[in-house]
């Protein structure tokens, strides 16, 4: 096998996104991509070619009607890796917010009056919102808060929250604002100890590492293509021995499928066939670091997409070290923890400032060709709890940004913060 690379070809990796070589946006550095990031040719040449060619009803039984069955079918079989998940334990919706209310009625019928769930306020309202109107239908809904001084979640509140009538905890992976990595292996030994279940929102945390649900133990877990640099769905694992006791949410007869027993009405047909090259640009990524004869016969893409990804949190860490550094220098309050390593969180970044508003500093940097936001993402319960109701400023990067545009914004940032 090819020696592992010292590091992320960046030149490479850029040079898989069209947006990097558009004119009009040769000088703009995008750095909200927690909201949404940009796709690679691999994914766009999918979509095109599916609008193109098979934009008819799936699955006839030739011509392009078999040929957009094929293709559907090939992300079915390939997107599950990103997961290492099952091909059946897999289900694709319109978005995580959406997956999630589909979910929460499966499973309200499991669940007797008096039961409770466990919500966080630190998530954003997609893990959020759906499991606290189960109040109205007689459950019993606690909130684990996080630290208002850090926005934290501490494992031994939920400790003291969790009892013999809880049925169900949400929590996400890291917060769309906080980052931080919540030990998730460790919340679902102590869930799956009170007979409980666990659902996890991965959603700011899939693009920045492979995801393994059977080291993390969770009994579901979602996150958005359109974050992991495909199109717009969400992608909702469900653990195969739980899927069998949720109420069917698909067509009656659908009941015995299980990929259609949490799919209330026809997908996407193009995005669902799109998401294949979300695995198609990792192992392009692998077989350029890593050489051609380091595929299939030597690695599965479960692992193809894990030594990607080894490359990525270094390269990740590196851009967010200067920028967090700074700005714990000029005295500016971070959301979450201001480690910057790859370990402890991802590089997205929210913060305030004691100089200058959040508005004023969008738009300076707007003004300088640097895209970033500032508001509540979702998350207004946590933007509440820590004491900052007019929201934060977030710069967010995956890892096709360059640490050059980190540069760009610290030197935006320079005269504001």
């Amino acid at each position: 096998m090819t020696a592992a690379p010292a590091s992320l070809d960046i030149d490479f990796v850029r040079a898989q996104f069209p947006a990097f070589t558009t004119p009009e946006l040769a000088d703009w550095v995008h750095f909200e991509n927690a909201g949404g990031s940009y796709v690679p040719s691999q994914v766009i040449d999918l979509l095109t070619k599916f609008y193109r060619t098979t934009k008819v009803q799936p699955y006839g039984p030739a011509g392009p009607a078999k040929a957009a069955g094929e293709a559907m079918d090939r992300a079915r079989q390939l997107v599950p890796a990103t997961l290492n998940a099952a091909i059946d334990e897999v289900h694709f919706g319109p978005s995580t917010s959406q997956n999630t209310y589909v979910l929460a009625r499966a499973l309200r019928p499991t669940m007797q009056d008096g039961d409770e769930v466990i919500v966080t306020n630190q998530d954003h309202e997609a893990n959020i919102g759906s499991w606290r109107r189960l109040a109205d239908t007689g459950l019993t809904v606690r909130e684990w808060s996080v630290d208002p001084d850090t926005g934290l979640l501490h494992t031994e509140d939920l400790a003291r929250l969790i009892g013999d009538r809880t049925r169900l905890v949400c929590v996400t992976h890291a917060s769309n604002l906080a980052a931080t990595i919540n030990p998730i292996p460790e919340i679902a030994e102590l869930v799956h100890r009170h007979d409980a279940l666990l659902v996890v929102d991965g959603v700011s945390w899939a693009p920045h590492a492979a995801i393994d649900v059977r080291r993390l133990d969770c009994d579901f877990y979602l996150y958005s293509t359109y974050k992991t640099y495909g199109p717009h769905q969400g992608l909702l694992y469900t653990r195969r021995s739980v899927l069998d006791r949720l109420e069917n949410q698909g067509h009656y007869f659908n009941a015995d499928r299980p990929t259609a027993k949490l799919t209330p009405a026809g997908p996407d047909h193009a995005a669902v066939a799109a998401t294949a090259g979300i695995v198609d640009y990792y192992q392009a990524l692998h077989r350029h670091h890593f050489g051609p004869s380091a595929q299939a016969a030597d690695r599965s893409p479960v692992d193809q997409i894990a030594a990607v990804y080894n490359l990525v949190a270094a390269h990740e860490e590196a851009l967010m070290t200067p920028l967090i550094e700074f700005l714990v220098a000029r005295g500016a309050d971070i959301v979450g923890s201001p480690d910057t390593s790859r370990s402890v969180r991802a590089p997205t970044v929210a913060f305030t400032s004691r100089r200058t508003d959040n508005a004023a500093i969008v738009e300076a940097l707007a003004a300088a060709g640097i895209g970033i936001g500032h508001g509540d993402f979702y998350a207004p319960r946590l933007v509440e709890a820590i004491g900052r109701p007019a929201g934060v400023v977030r710069i967010s990067m995956v890892h096709y940004n360059t640490v050059a545009e980190v540069d760009r914004a610290i030197e935006a940032l320079d005269p504001l913060i």
